[in-house]
């Protein structure tokens, strides 16, 4: 069936409120042709966690296939800086090329190294929440949700402190490609960031090789100089993917999250009674209103579904937004529960492409959260969100809240 009727992440009603709409796609089946953009939308839980981890589907195919022999056109040779970079970053990835990075970086991610960061993470959200109270409030975005996890990758980078203002509009026109049927300024934009934050890299990367600190960007250099382990390419592709992967979860997580929190007084109250919740609040806000709602996978082989049979060169829309308030696997799923224990969400992945940055992630929510509630016991919410276009990577233009 055609799923446009239940189904609409350019409307801006649905992108405020998507749940009712895949409430009716799943009573409706399993999966659903959406022929605005081409894909096979999945919106149970049950088959989105399993296909995350089905190797017969893949972020890419170029590692199996050219794009004639995948059926699909070959992208625009104007927007090649950004397909250069996105194409050589982990998230587009598969073996083996994924499995020799991530075994590289993942030493970044050692339970050892984000320990060491925490006093980090806290002082740097001690630091920004001081802030907005000294101000009386503001865009808790703006303020503290942004600053807070683009100041901690780019700490982990080495990226210096004057330079780290350049990221966040960087990040954001990259970003911009990953929402459905992105329109030609929506690429030029990315293309533009991607070739300014890939020259602006290898400058660093360059800088580094006569100078080497103790960063991520210097251990990777000595990687890549120790033998043909990982390209320059490879370099900047990873250290970009770090940057956005690592700050767009958290930031709207946050906003999203205070902004559940608001329309939930009854909860609000309760976390801000015994900040022990907090481990369990965050996983619940990143259900509750996920910040990833859609992850994509091309089909290398044919996949059957439900009866339904999705042959090689299609492409399915994993509805993660829609997994996480499928009945079928969550108690009560349209109901914010900040002591829910049962709580295997999606919104780092699952599988090989699960996120490497996860254990870091969850300390800055929880330090940011904690700070708010020490910090502004009262705040409250000044003014009601709206939310940004975007529909796959789906948060708030601000949250203007009073302290």
């Amino acid at each position: 069936m055609d799923a446009s009727a239940d189904f609409d992440p350019w409307n801006p009603r649905f992108v405020a409120d998507p749940y009712p709409g895949y409430a009716r796609l799943r009573a409706s089946g399993r999966v659903h042709w959406f022929a605005p953009s081409r894909q096979w939308l999945v919106p149970h839980d049950a088959d989105v966690r399993a296909l995350l981890r089905d190797r017969r589907l893949g972020r890419t195919y170029l590692h199996r296939f050219t794009h004639e022999e995948f059926g699909r056109t070959p992208p625009p040779a104007g927007h090649e800086p950004f397909h250069v970079l996105n194409g050589n970053g982990l998230l587009d990835l598969e073996a083996p090329d994924h499995t020799r990075i991530r075994r590289l970086v993942s030493q970044a991610f050692t339970p050892r190294t984000v320990e060491g960061l925490e006093p980090t993470v806290r002082r740097l959200a001690r630091e920004l929440v001081d802030g907005l109270v000294a101000e009386g409030g503001g865009d808790l975005i703006a303020t503290v949700a942004e600053p807070l996890p683009v100041a901690v990758i780019a700490e982990m980078l080495g990226i210096p402190a004057a330079d780290r203002g350049l990221l966040r509009p960087w990040s954001a026109d990259i970003c911009g490609m990953y929402e459905l049927n992105p329109d030609e300024e929506t690429a030029r934009r990315a293309v533009r960031a991607s070739e300014d934050f890939s020259a602006y890299l290898r400058d660093l990367i360059a800088h580094r090789r006569t100078r080497p600190a103790d960063d991520l960007i210097s251990a990777l250099i000595a990687a890549h100089d120790a033998g043909d382990r990982l390209t320059e390419q490879e370099m900047v592709s990873t250290c970009v993917l770090l940057l956005n992967a690592g700050h767009e979860a958290t930031v709207n997580t946050t906003g999203n999250g205070w902004w559940a929190l608001f329309r939930h007084p009854g909860q609000l109250a309760a976390l801000r009674a015994d900040h022990r919740l907090l481990p369990t609040a965050v996983e619940e806000l990143i259900r509750y209103d996920s910040p990833l709602q859609l992850f994509e996978r091309w089909v290398l082989d044919d996949i059957e579904i439900g009866g339904t049979v999705i042959p090689r060169g299609a492409e399915v829309a994993l509805l993660f937004g829609s997994a996480h308030h499928d009945p079928a696997r969550f108690h009560d799923p349209g109901r914010l529960d900040i002591t829910r224990s049962d709580n295997p969400h999606l919104g780092f992945g699952a599988g090989i492409h699960y996120c490497l940055g996860a254990p870091l992630a969850r300390r800055e929510l929880i330090a940011v959260f904690g700070e708010l509630l020490r910090q502004a016991p009262g705040m409250r919410l000044v003014a009601e969100p709206e939310w940004k276009p975007g529909f796959v990577i789906r948060g708030l233009h601000e949250l203007l809240v009073a302290c």
